[in-house]
């Protein structure tokens, strides 16, 4: 490839990418520099739910929260890879649908045995 058509195709793009910085850029500027400053009591008063605060920013939080969230992200994509299965068994014949029906038959049964075993160790129960 010449560097004519790699400046013809691409030119396009690095403008567009210089375009949308230079926007963002000037964005956060005007933001910070043209915005109302009449800061009160409430305004710099730290926000938490619409509560009062009780207690540092910095304390401590359990590990059962972060357990908890990553098996949930686990077994989430887990199951989202049942889709992909099924469009492919529809998609392809009979004899690809006895191979596809044992492997997921076999991913199913990893993945029941794993929740259970989650389970077992109460690692799901919320204290």
């Amino acid at each position: 490839m010449s560097t004519e058509i790699l400046t013809t195709q691409y030119l396009p793009i690095a403008v567009t990418f210089i375009i949308a910085t230079a926007l963002c850029a000037f964005i956060v500027w005007a933001s910070g520099n043209l915005g109302p400053k009449r800061n009160t009591d409430k305004k710099l008063m730290p926000y938490e739910s619409g509560m009062t605060p009780i207690g540092g920013a910095n304390r401590r939080i359990p590990v059962r929260y972060y357990l908890i969230a990553v098996l949930f992200i686990l077994f989430d994509i887990e199951v989202i890879f049942f889709l992909p299965w099924a469009i492919a068994l529809l998609q392809n014949g009979t004899s690809f649908a006895q191979f596809a029906l044992a492997e997921m038959l076999i991913f199913t049964i990893t993945l029941v045995v794993g929740y259970i075993y989650v389970w077992k160790r109460g690692a799901l129960n919320w204290e």
